[in-house]
């Protein structure tokens, strides 16, 4: 759990959840709001995703990996660009300005 205040508007933020680095975006324009997903990049095999560029592309909301620019979907974690790769998604709530996010 974090505070809302915590999260950057239209961008992402490292944390840890259960020894394992993951990245949280705050999309207020989003239906859903806060997404949770792997920091870990498979393709540039590095813990960055929370440092790519938020996107909507095709009416999905989109992390541009900043190694190789892969796009990741923020829901579902499929990468658009190579169907079999998908990073790890976890379902978050926001809740009076807090943060939670269900482990797995």
């Amino acid at each position: 759990m974090c505070e809302q205040q915590d999260l950057i508007e239209g961008a992402g933020i490292a944390a840890m959840l259960d020894g394992q680095q993951i990245a949280l975006f705050y999309v207020p324009e989003a239906e859903q709001k806060v997404f949770a997903i792997s920091n870990w990049d498979p393709i540039g095999k590095a813990n960055v995703l929370s440092r790519g560029l938020l996107a909507n592309l095709k009416e999905q909301w989109t992390v541009a990996s900043p190694l190789y620019k892969q796009h990741y979907e923020l829901q579902s974690g499929q990468c658009l660009e190579e169907e079999g790769v998908k990073i790890t998604t976890w379902p978050v709530k926001l809740e009076t300005g807090k943060v939670f996010v269900a482990c797995k």
